[in-house]
């Protein structure tokens, strides 16, 4: 067969093969390795289209589409088998806004103007990067500044004789944080002296910024463009608005009643104020910071919970003073006084915005808790210390005489004070469920339990089980989360697992980024599940205090908060908009590493200053690329994604000639867009790239083969016997019959083996892949999408002596979609091996070039058992105790999903984590592996 010339797409070179094109593209120094990139750049910037979503695969069915033209790019692919758009599952929604919206006004102020409003703007005709003499030196100066080095380093790295023949406008530090001290700059720090009744140790300093200046910032930020959140309304399921849809803040109740007591016209910005004290020394030393930070609850809840959004500002930081009391509980007490006391003084200026936006004529009522100090102010002097105290204890409070909201309008705590997921979910699920199984299952066994579970690429391994762990973060609590469910069952008492089951379904439920009136109903009942089987907990004896006494009582705090967590969605939108995850990040960078700055000696001046400086450097590089037109501006990057070790993006997983997504440093890794890569790819010419096309999407997957197979060149014999398959040949001849039979459509798994072991293929050479990669979108929003997951097939080695084969779920009929219809026209099957057949010389076939898995599949069983809500699968079998195995195209791949073996009471101790997949009989489906899979699996 004779080699078809093919063209480099970038620079037009002619090569011999689509080989040769992709190598050369391969090459850094080519200049055409970045031409997807600029593409789908490109295509971030041009209008999106009307007619097709950018991320479905045109229909290669439409009677007004020449199909032949995509029959090459199909890769035989019924791409039709889950319909035409992404958003086809979403029930159709009906809105009702705020009667009447925000006014907006022509005649403001932007980022731009404020920054051509600096007194040296001036300068910056003639020259943008002014006080630098250009772009260059600013990158050099930036880079300096935002290093972390001393002053005496950054001296020493000018003084390098190469770096002192660059003509520099700055030869020092302090010339060079001279030059940033003249940036533009925004809310300036202001500090003041807190005078006290009671003696301190060291005086009270307050250090702060205007709240309402970081508002602004906020709110006139470029990169929170189209992000905000305007106009509170109520969002419904269907059109005949018999189910409430709670999402953001703007969705709640509380929003559109707050919108009904401002003046018309006006805008409500929600504030969003989070406080908590952090050490800010490593190791050793007490030294502690007490952070206000401050954001915008109108911003949407998907940026503003990526902490590379930067969404929460700095605006205080409060004194961690020691008061001199004989009293240790007085002191408490006075403490919390001053940090009231503190924020009051903060805070005054959106406490005026709020009483000059409020309709004075229309007062506000007084809280239930101001109701309740007035009465301790009648019984007890707030100056007598420990008398108020003893009044205010009675009232279950905290002995502040005037806390900072008392005269803030519209602010009340049943408003302000949300359920927040971190603290109030996955810390009680450490504290108390993970506890209780724990004792439950008997540590060494559950320890085993944990370690025997086969490893996933991207998540963490529990090597030495979770009762000795120290520690444990919240990322630590989602990662037990997952398992314990199905670790636990049969092991320890069933109404301990109801139990405990229970309260993972409501803990998972209440994190849903969109919750509507049945999902509530669905969290209540999970909730009352809990209450009705909580006794078997108390009477197993695994509900214990310190020294392992058993507690007989229900006095759990965290507990009793779950109650508000249904009236405060309806109220304030769905909880995952309120995590302290983001804030607990903004501890680091707003406040850590500017202290690890510091000459460890007063630490808050220096904070200050060394944010103060970093807000200018900020300003100014985003302010000069959004000026100078052959910058990028950039956009606001994605959450990092935690991948296993074993993963090499630029080697294994991403191929060379495809854009690595850049980043700046100390940035989150971005998130490759399969789906964005593969639509670029569909789109060009015949002959322009080369084929088949390793990225490719199917419905709402996306799917990525490496450019390099793990094998380039092997027999399908020689295959066969290194995975263990003795059906293979027959399996693909299968295959191939009912392709020529059937033409391309969705395959099931099963079935008499018709074709003989010795049957003759139109080819002898396979390629064959280790690893696949599978992109899915969000459930509840297509358009958002997940970071890719790894899935493993790779054959016997160490320390895998039986192979490393992950588990995923398949489309089997063309009625379903996923994730829409769950299990339904689905099957679950583990990935045995991935190739891509290499034909024979001059022999043709009917079937379009494309990748080739052989799967085994598992039966379901078809209830779930009734104390862990789980299905349980099996391998299925043929009548000659074979597993159940078939070749089926990749694309019907739709998502990764866990299994978890059924350990029973106890678990073979032969089992280990590389072999316990092949030995165990019956597993757990387990869908608290992750979030999107619950959704999808747990109706």
């Amino acid at each position: 067969m004779a080699l078809v010339p093919s063209h480099c797409p970038s620079c037009g070179k002619q090569f011999k093969d689509h080989t040769s094109v992709a190598r050369h593209m391969s090459q850094p120094r080519s200049g055409c390795n970045s031409w997807l990139d600029d593409l789908i750049q490109l295509n971030s910037i041009l209008p999106p289209s009307t007619e097709h979503d950018p991320m479905v695969v045109d229909d290669i069915n439409d009677p007004q589409v020449d199909a032949s033209s995509y029959d090459f790019w199909s890769q035989g692919e019924d791409l039709d088998s889950e319909g035409g758009t992404r958003d086809e599952d979403s029930e159709v929604k009906a809105t009702d806004y705020f009667p009447e919206p925000p006014l907006a006004f022509e005649e403001g102020y932007t980022f731009l103007s404020l920054f051509d409003a600096d007194e040296n703007s001036i300068y910056r005709k003639t020259n943008l990067y002014y006080p630098f003499s250009g772009r260059r030196e600013w990158r050099l100066a930036a880079w300096l500044l935002r290093s972390g080095l001393s002053m005496e380093k950054i001296n020493s790295f000018l003084a390098l004789e190469m770096i002192d023949d660059l003509p520099l406008s700055f030869h020092s530090a302090k010339e060079l944080r001279g030059r940033a001290e003249s940036l533009p700059s925004g809310p300036r720090w202001k500090s003041q002296v807190i005078q006290t009744l009671h003696p301190t140790k060291s005086p009270a300093v307050l250090y702060w910024r205007d709240p309402l200046e970081c508002i602004a910032t906020i709110f006139n930020h470029p990169l929170f463009r189209n992000c905000l959140d305007y106009t509170s309304r109520k969002e419904y399921s269907t059109t005949q608005r018999h189910s409430r849809i709670y999402t953001e803040w703007m969705t709640g109740d509380h929003a559109w009643e707050m919108q009904s007591a401002l003046p018309r016209g006006a805008t409500l910005l929600g504030t969003i104020l989070s406080s908590d004290k952090t050490c800010i020394t490593a190791l050793s030393g007490d030294r502690v910071a007490h952070p206000l930070l401050i954001s915008l609850a109108n911003i949407y809840m998907t940026t503003r919970l990526k902490s590379s959004s930067n969404a929460f500002l700095l605006t205080a930081l409060l004194p961690v003073t020691k008061f001199v009391h004989k009293n240790k509980r007085m002191r408490g007490v006075l403490q919390d006084r001053l940090v009231h006391n503190c924020l009051n003084i903060v805070l005054e200026p959106l406490k005026l915005a709020a009483r000059n936006g409020v309709m004075m004529s229309d007062p506000m009522g007084r809280t239930k808790t101001l109701e309740q100090l007035k009465i301790v102010r009648s019984r007890a002097c707030p100056d007598d210390l420990e008398a108020f105290f003893r009044e205010a204890q009675k009232f279950r409070l905290n002995g502040v005489d005037e806390p900072f909201w008392w005269d803030w309008l519209l602010a009340e705590p049943s408003r302000f004070f949300t359920p927040e997921s971190l603290h109030h979910i996955h810390k009680e699920f450490w504290d108390h469920d993970a506890q209780w199984i724990i004792l439950a299952v008997g540590k060494s066994e559950i320890d085993f339990r944990f370690s025997i579970i086969q490893p996933t690429t991207g998540y963490r391994h529990f090597h030495t089980g979770i009762s000795k762990l120290k520690q444990v973060t919240g990322r630590c609590h989602r990662d037990v989360q997952r398992s314990i469910i199905a670790v636990s069952a049969d092991a320890a008492p069933p109404g301990v697992v109801v139990a405990v089951r229970a309260l993972m379904h409501f803990r998972y439920l209440v994190q849903s980024p969109s919750i509507d009136d049945r999902d509530l109903t669905r969290i209540t009942a999970t909730l009352d599940e809990f209450h009705a089987n909580k006794h078997a907990i108390i009477a197993a004896g695994v509900r214990q205090g310190k020294g392992g006494k058993v507690i007989d009582n229900w006095h759990i705090p965290k507990l009793e908060l779950m109650q508000s967590i249904v009236p405060s969605i309806r109220n304030s939108g769905v909880i995952a908009q309120w995590s302290a995850d983001v804030t607990e990040h903004a501890h680091i960078t707003e406040v850590k590493d500017p202290a690890r700055s510091s000459n460890n000696n007063n630490y808050d001046p220096q904070i200050c200053r060394y944010l103060d400086r970093a807000d200018k450097c900020n300003r100014f590089d985003l302010a000069t690329s959004l000026l100078d037109h052959s910058e990028d501006t950039g956009v606001v990057g994605e959450e990092f994604v935690e991948e296993d070790d074993e993963i090499d993006y630029y080697t294994d997983v991403i191929p060379t000639e495809l854009p690595s997504p850049t980043r700046r440093p100390g940035q989150p890794r971005p998130i490759t867009d399969y789906f964005s890569i593969a639509k670029i790819l569909q789109q060009k010419e015949v002959g322009s790239v080369p084929v088949p096309l390793r990225s490719f999407v199917v419905g709402r997957t996306a799917l990525h083969l490496a450019y390099d197979p793990s094998i380039k060149n092997t027999t399908v014999d020689e295959v066969a016997i290194m995975f263990g398959l003795p059906d293979l040949r027959p399996a693909i001849a299968d295959f191939l019959y009912r392709e020529a039979t059937y033409g391309s459509h969705i395959h099931s798994i099963g079935g008499p083996r018709r074709a003989a072991h010795d049957a003759e293929l139109p080819f002898d050479k396979v390629q064959v892949w280790f690893k696949v990669r599978l992109q899915e979108t969000e459930f509840h929003d297509p358009h958002i999408i997940r970071p890719a997951q790894t899935l493993n097939c790779a054959p016997p080695s160490d320390p895998w002596t039986l192979g490393r084969y992950d588990t995923v779920i398949i489309q089997t009929s063309s009625g379903h979609s996923w994730p829409a219809s769950g299990l339904s026209g689905h099957s679950i099957a583990q990935i045995r091996l991935v190739i891509r057949p290499v034909g024979k010389s001059k022999t043709r076939w009917a079937w379009d070039d494309q990748y080739l898995t052989y799967v085994q599949r598992f039966d379901i069983s078809s209830e779930r058992n009734p104390t862990t809500q789980l299905h349980t699968v099996k391998r299925a079998k043929r009548s000659n105790g074979t597993r159940m195995g078939d070749i089926i195209p990749v694309s019907q791949f739709k998502a990764p999903v866990h299994l978890i073996p059924r350990f029973g009471t106890t678990a073979d101790t032969r089992l280990t984590a590389y072999n316990s997949m092949e030995h165990a009989t019956e597993f757990w489906l387990n869908y608290f592996w992750d979030k999107h899979t619950f959704f999808a699996l747990s109706e």
